[in-house]
Parts: C-alpha cells; sequence; structure tokens
C-alpha cells in the first residue's frame, strides 16, 4: 500500500475533510483511510444528479452508490483517460486526444467515439459531447447493422425476399426493439418463427388423413353442429334416462306448468332466454330427441343444421330423430376430428396461409436470416463500446460533483454552489432555507439531528407530488406550524405549492430561547385569562337559565311568606388569618423595597441582568447545547444515505443557510403607517414614561438616604405610641 502521496485537508464545519484537486488525489483515494471519507452510501435516486450517470456508477444495480463502486469508476477511467484528473473540469465534452490510446480499452473508447461522429455526419470533429454519444437512436438508426443480434428488414439491404420474411416475422410471432428504435427480429423470434411454420403445416397434413375426416368434407361441418347442441342433447337424453328409472320424475322433468305460465305472460320470441333454459323436446321414457318437429324453438334451427350437417352424413337424410346410442355414435364419429382440432399447433402463422408457410419452408431463407442475424452480433464489442464513450462523458460531466458530495462536502459548505442533495429553496414565514432534502416521509432518526425540521408536501398540477425536509436555522418557530403553506423552487427554477405535514421540534437560535419564557409566561397569561372568561361566561349562562326558571315557577305558584334572614356571624379565625396575610405581604413588600432601594445606582442594571440571566438563563443554555449539536447526518441518514462524520451546522452556517426578510439597502422605507393601533402606541408611551418617573423617584429616594445617612425617610417617622391597658385608659 502506497503511503508516499501527500494529502490536503481542510476544516469545514467542525470536521477534517480531504481535498481533492488532482490526478495523484483521484488515483491514490484508494489508499485513503475511509474512516476520513465523509459518506460511505448513497442512494441513485432524490439526488440532485443525473441518475443515468449514477445508475452507470451502481455496477450491482441495487439502487445505492457505495465507497468501492466510487473507486471501480477512478480505476475504469483511468483506463480510458491519459489524465484522469479531467473527471474533475464538470465539462460535458470529451476531447478525441484525451482518450489513453496506451490501452486496449482506450483503443476501443477512441474507435467508437469516431464511429459516432462519422454516424453523425461529423468525422473530422476532435470532440464528442455527451448529447452525441447518448443519441444512439439516432446513430443507430443510421446503420444496418448494430451489435445486438436484432436486425430489422431494412438490415437486409437488397434481399427483398429476407426482408419480406422479416416482415412476415413481426407481423406473425412479433418483434424485440433494435438500438435504432425499430422493431426487430433476434434468434429466438426467428427460430420460433419456423418451428411454427413446421408445426403449422405438420398439423395441416395431419388433417387430411382418413382417420380424421371421417365423414369426409362433411366431418368439418358435423363437428361444429356438434358442439353446438352437444350440452343439450346430452341432458335430453339425461332426462330420458332418469324418466325411464322412475315415471314420478316426468311432471318434474318436463317442468312445471307455473314456469309455463310465467313465460307465457312475456313477449315471446323463438330465441328467447326462458325458452331456451328448457328440455329440447318432451321427455318420455325412451323416446328419441326429435330433430325436426315438437323441438324446443329456441333450438330448432341447431337440431335442424345437425339434421343436415351430421345426421345425413352419418345416418342419411331419412333418419330425422336419435336414439341415445345413435348420438354416441355420431360423437363417436367426430372424436378425431376433435382431438386433431386441440392440438392446434403453429396457429400465429395460419394466417400466412398455407401455401405461403409451404414456401417458406421450401426455401433458403432460413439460413439467410440466421448469418444476417450473426453477422449483426458480430459487431457487438464495437457497438457496445459506444457506450462506453457516453459513461466516460458522464463520468468527465458529473463525478466531480458526485465526489464532492460524498468523499467531502465541500459543495454544502461551499456558498457558490449547492451541494447534491439540495433539492432547492423554500419561501415560507418572511424567510428561506436552501436547506432542502427530497425524502420519503418523516423518519424518527431525523429528530436526532437536533435541528428544526418542517415536512413539507410539494404539488403542482402534471407534476408527481414530492415530500422534502426543511431545516430552519435562523428565527424562530412561532408561526411555523403544521397547516402553513410556502413556495418551493426547485434546483431546475420550478415553483412548487408548499405544506407543512410534520414538524421536529428543535431550538433554531439562542435568541428565540431568550424570549421564550417571556413568550411562554403571556401565553399562560392570555391562556388563563381565556380560561377564567369561559367559565365566567358559563356561570353567568347558568344564572341566567336559574332565574328564568325561577321567573317561570314563580309566575305559577304563589309566593311563599319570607322568612326573616338571621344576620351573619363575623368568623374570627378568618379575620385573623387575612391580617396575618396581609401583615406579612407588607413586610415582605418592605424588605424588598428595603434591598431595592438600598442599592447603588450602578447595581440596578446589574440586578436587572441577573433577573433575566435567572428567567431565560436555562432556555438558553439549553438551547446552545443543542445548537451546538446540530448536525446533518441523521437527516440524510434517513433518506438512505452513510454518513461517516459528523456534518455540523453551527450557528453561523445555519446563517447562511436561512435567510430572513430584509429590505433592500438604499430603498426608501416610510414609517408612517395609517393603519397603526393608536392606542397601542399611546399605552407604549405610557408604560415608558411610568418606568422613567419609577426611576427618577427610586433615585431621588436612594439621594434622599445619603444625605440622612443611608437611613430612609420611613425610618425616620416616629413611632406610634403604645395603649396603656393596665388602667384601663390608652
Amino acid at each position: 500500500m502506497s503511503t508516499s502521496h501527500v494529502w490536503n485537508f481542510v476544516r469545514l464545519g467542525g470536521l477534517d475533510q480531504v481535498v481533492i484537486k488532482s490526478a495523484d488525489d483521484l488515483l491514490n483515494l484508494k489508499h485513503l483511510d475511509q474512516k476520513l471519507w465523509v459518506a460511505l452510501a448513497c442512494p441513485v435516486k432524490g439526488l440532485e444528479l443525473d441518475e443515468k450517470t449514477l445508475a452507470l456508477i451502481d455496477r450491482d444495480n441495487d439502487g445505492r452508490i457505495r465507497a468501492p463502486e466510487i473507486l471501480e469508476a477512478i480505476r475504469w477511467s483511468s483506463l480510458h483517460l491519459k489524465d484522469v484528473s479531467l473527471l474533475l473540469k464538470g465539462t460535458d465534452t470529451l476531447s478525441l486526444d484525451a482518450i489513453n490510446t496506451a490501452t486496449p480499452d482506450g483503443q476501443g473508447t477512441l474507435a467508437s467515439a469516431k464511429t459516432i461522429l462519422k454516424g453523425l455526419g461529423k468525422p473530422d470533429a476532435t470532440t464528442v459531447s455527451l448529447a452525441e454519444a447518448a443519441d444512439t437512436v439516432k446513430l443507430f438508426a443510421a446503420t444496418t447493422l448494430n451489435g445486438d443480434g436484432v436486425v430489422t428488414p431494412a438490415s437486409a439491404g437488397d434481399d427483398e425476399e429476407v426482408k419480406q420474411i422479416l416482415t412476415d416475422i413481426l407481423a406473425t410471432v412479433g418483434g424485440t426493439p433494435d438500438r435504432s428504435g425499430q422493431p426487430g427480429v433476434d434468434q429466438s423470434r426467428a427460430d420460433a418463427f419456423y418451428n411454427a411454420c413446421a408445426a403449422c403445416v405438420g398439423w395441416l397434413k395431419k388433417g387430411h388423413e382418413a382417420d380424421v375426416l371421417t365423414l369426409g368434407d362433411s366431418t368439418a361441418a358435423a363437428s361444429a353442429a356438434i358442439k353446438a347442441v352437444r350440452t343439450k342433447v346430452d341432458d335430453y337424453f339425461g332426462r330420458v334416462r332418469l324418466a325411464a328409472f322412475d315415471e314420478r320424475a316426468l311432471a318434474a322433468l318436463n317442468r312445471s306448468e307455473s314456469e309455463y305460465l310465467a313465460i307465457a305472460a312475456q313477449d315471446l320470441s323463438i330465441t328467447a332466454q326462458e325458452v331456451s333454459g328448457l328440455p329440447l323436446a318432451r321427455i318420455a321414457a325412451g323416446k328419441p330427441l326429435p330433430l325436426l318437429d315438437a323441438v324446443n324453438p329456441a333450438w330448432a334451427a341447431a337440431l335442424a343444421t345437425l339434421h343436415t350437417a351430421a345426421v345425413t352424413p352419418a345416418f342419411g337424410a331419412d333418419t330425422t330423430s336419435l336414439t341415445e346410442a345413435q348420438w354416441t355414435a355420431l360423437k363417436a364419429k367426430v372424436a378425431a376430428y376433435d382431438a386433431w382440432l386441440a392440438a392446434k399447433a403453429g396457429d400465429v402463422v395460419e394466417k400466412l396461409g398455407p401455401d405461403r408457410i409451404e414456401a417458406i419452408l421450401a426455401g433458403t431463407t432460413r439460413e439467410r436470416v440466421t448469418a444476417l442475424i450473426a453477422a449483426d452480433k458480430a459487431l457487438e464489442p464495437e457497438f457496445n463500446a459506444i457506450h462506453g464513450v457516453e459513461r466516460l462523458a458522464r463520468y468527465c460531466r458529473d463525478f466531480r460533483d458526485l465526489l464532492h458530495n460524498f468523499v467531502n462536502f465541500l459543495d454544502f459548505y461551499s456558498p457558490a454552489q449547492p451541494a447534491t442533495f439540495q433539492a432547492g429553496v423554500l419561501f415560507l414565514d418572511n424567510r428561506s432555507t436552501e436547506l432542502c432534502v427530497q425524502v420519503a416521509g418523516p423518519s424518527p432518526l431525523a429528530a436526532m439531528s437536533k435541528a428544526y425540521i418542517a415536512y413539507c408536501d410539494c404539488t403542482r398540477p402534471g407534476r408527481p407530488p414530492m415530500k422534502i425536509a426543511a431545516c430552519f436555522t435562523q428565527g424562530d418557530s412561532d408561526y411555523l406550524f403544521v397547516g402553513r403553506n410556502g413556495l418551493f423552487y426547485d434546483r431546475k427554477g420550478l415553483d412548487w405549492d408548499a405544506k407543512i405535514t410534520a414538524v421536529v421540534d428543535n431550538p433554531i437560535s439562542v435568541r428565540q430561547a431568550f424570549f421564550l419564557p417571556y413568550k411562554k409566561f403571556v401565553r399562560m397569561i392570555e391562556e388563563q385569562a381565556a380560561k377564567r372568561a369561559a367559565a365566567a361566561e358559563a356561570k353567568s349562562d347558568a344564572k341566567l337559565s336559574a332565574a328564568a326558571v325561577k321567573t317561570a315557577d314563580s309566575a305559577t305558584t304563589a309566593p311563599a311568606a319570607a322568612k326573616p334572614g338571621e344576620p351573619k356571624k363575623v368568623d374570627v379565625g378568618a379575620v385573623a388569618a387575612i391580617g396575618v396575610a396581609i401583615s406579612g405581604a407588607i413586610t415582605a413588600l418592605t424588605l424588598i423595597l428595603g434591598y431595592v432601594f438600598g442599592l447603588a445606582a450602578w447595581q440596578y442594571p446589574l440586578v436587572l441582568l441577573g433577573l433575566m440571566v435567572v428567567i431565560s438563563g436555562p432556555s438558553m443554555l439549553i438551547a446552545w447545547l443543542k445548537l451546538r449539536q446540530r448536525t446533518l447526518g441523521p437527516i440524510l441518514e434517513a433518506n438512505g444515505w452513510a454518513i461517516n462524520g459528523r456534518v455540523k451546522i453551527s450557528v453561523p452556517f445555519g446563517t447562511r443557510l436561512t435567510d430572513r426578510a430584509k429590505i433592500p439597502a438604499g430603498a426608501n422605507h416610510s414609517l408612517e403607517d395609517p393603519y397603526a393601533d393608536k392606542d397601542a402606541i399611546r399605552r407604549k408611551r405610557i408604560l415608558i414614561l411610568v418606568t422613567i418617573v419609577a426611576l427618577a423617584l427610586a433615585a431621588l429616594v436612594r439621594w434622599d438616604a445619603v444625605r440622612h445617612d443611608g437611613a430612609y425617610f420611613w425610618q425616620a417617622l416616629p413611632e406610634t405610641p403604645a395603649a396603656d391597658t393596665t388602667a384601663g385608659k390608652p
């Protein structure tokens, strides 16, 4: 293992990340400890990279790209490029001079690139673009043989007979798409066609044998006539046998009179469904089946056809009824023909006609079609290399972006270019956030990121819906809640309607945490006030209801004599308790005022600051700890990534990811609001004035205490003389 290569690392987001900027870096990446890679796996879908490129890197086609597949892509590229650093350029144009002709792989790629340019009418071009390499349909349409083992009628050239055979194959057994996009014939289709032709001819010959055509040329018509009435005739003779067994069954076998009454009440036709369900003829023990007279009118035509097509050739025209033995013999006469029909083979080519099928088998077209397919297949290596040109062009365009969002996350921390997993920008609540990741839905794992996440459903008519996880990293969460609507712009600039469907609540900023206790206190007061108002309203409604009931009752009954009320007694204990409470409150207030007024002027800001620290400190500390732990990893892990490092989202970096609304510099801004709440402004001014007066009075009291050697004016008041109770006098 080589250890001589010198790596360059940078620290971004609290994470040491390797810098890949040269061919040596790429070729030695296999020797870099994978513990230093930021990611070890990522999904093929959901990234802002061409899925076709990612599918080419995903060699096992499992929908995920892993570290070994990244290394394999670099190894493969080194066989086709003179300078593998071209993978870091991000260009979609491949120069022919850049292809490595020192390896067989590179030589094949160069030849294929020239084939592409020649097919596009640019034989002298020195570069091939990704669009040209990817447009294989246009390229292969200009070639008759393209190495996929599938030939079209156009592939036959001047051989009109083979061209017609290929057309017949497509019309009968179907085709396989050719690289040109046209339906074609591969070897399996050709074999299926000729095998069907042989089977069809053999089957047709079998049908002309005497043991099959037992009634001569009338056999086919007789078989069809028998098949049309077989079930009903079998039913008739079964009923006849049952009648011979027990005559008591005759009434039931011939159906009841009530059934005929129901049928007779309708408009009858000879093919009425009600009549067709009845027996073919009246049932009697040992009675033959009449064919021409006294039969069910719904089946009269079919029985007449049976007589003409089957009974007459078998037993003569004078036979106008059938016994069960004759019926059994008649079925036996066409049994061989029925078995031949059931064994029908090669029916897919039957529409070509016997003469055409026999002519095809008699000719040499099968050998010529097989040779044409083999000639096309022989070009497979050359034309497969054309796809190698497309693969190489895709790597040159997209591999740099994949590396900078896999081995390192330089794109994520760079303001110049968003990361491949960033789906776009969400505008909501006077903010825009760039950290939006396309996801399948909310995940408990994402909560471990310690970030505030709003899951949104993005919809737009004519497009499939999309879900994103949007991280808000600046501002507050007061107005971020389920149901709010915003506007999302994807990386293509297309706009989507976005609606919050779920949130993962975490601190967004220390500033939010500072005001959180006060907001909770105000919210608690508002809730208590609302509850008390609701309770008071309910109590008032109850009183009004009771008064209404009492008034109604008093209107119907005579008023009773009012009893004189007893005077209320004074609870001495309650009065004493109230006095103690008031005394304690006054004492506490005196101590507080004494402490406050005993402070020096410069101590007042410190006291105020201390109160704020006591109130907001715990909330700010918790927020600070969580913001230090905020990381991108769990969000991507929930979306199928394997994140190897802690991709932190610090407070400064979060400020860049989420922008707040700002008035542009130099804009004219008027602060006069004609709809402003004048009373609120007046109350604010009064509150400020009262605060200033209170501070002035406090300063005055303190100044007076300093003048009197630290004694406040209430401490200098004369004491009230105690009452003299010894002589009963004050």
